[in-house]
């Protein structure tokens, strides 16, 4: 009688075995690489978002700086307008505008004033006049207006300009402000 073999032989098993294990050892390695590229794509998507929003973080640091100098420039320039508020306020509570608006008025056209000095009530006057008439007539108009008293003639002297014989004067006055 022959015998035949139905079952498989142990090398022809180890052969099924090995051919199934390197099959799957390869959809391991392409599984691996698949994931592995995925996960190459993903972290290069991340990369680009991230440089992305650096740059877009730099130009809002450059634009915020700018707006920090403009700002800074505003406050410097409100501080300023502040000051010369303050300083218009401080002429009202004064009335020096109305000392001014009265000395333009006693002035005559012949009589320069170059400066005022204004300590306390006591108020300098220093200026060039044609003659001493006119100084006088200055003085006068002065002791008439309602704003000044104790006007009085410091210094009266002769100088030359452009060879022209002028009187330089001092005076002081006390203003009266109600």
């Amino acid at each position: 009688m022959i015998k035949i073999n139905l079952l498989l032989t142990r090398k022809e098993k180890k052969k099924i075995g090995l051919g199934k294990e390197f099959i799957v050892l390869i959809l391991s390695v392409v599984l691996l690489l698949v994931l592995l590229g995925f996960i190459q794509w993903w972290l290069g998507k991340e990369k680009g978002n991230t440089r992305a929003q650096i740059a877009k973080t730099k130009n809002d640091i450059v634009y915020y700086k700018s707006l920090t100098t403009e700002v800074l420039k505003k406050k410097e320039e409100q501080k300023m307008l502040q000051d010369r508020l303050n300083i218009i306020n401080s002429l009202r509570k004064e009335k020096v505008s109305k000392v001014l608006d009265e000395l333009s008025i006693n002035k005559p056209e012949k009589l320069q004033i170059e400066s005022l000095k204004k300590v306390g009530s006591k108020l300098g006057i220093e200026g060039i006049a044609l003659d001493d008439e006119t100084i006088v007539n200055f003085m006068t108009n002065l002791r008439k207006s309602k704003l000044f008293k104790n006007v009085d003639l410091v210094v009266s002297q002769q100088i030359e300009q452009s060879k022209i014989k002028l009187k330089k004067f001092i005076l002081s006055c006390e203003i009266i402000l109600t």
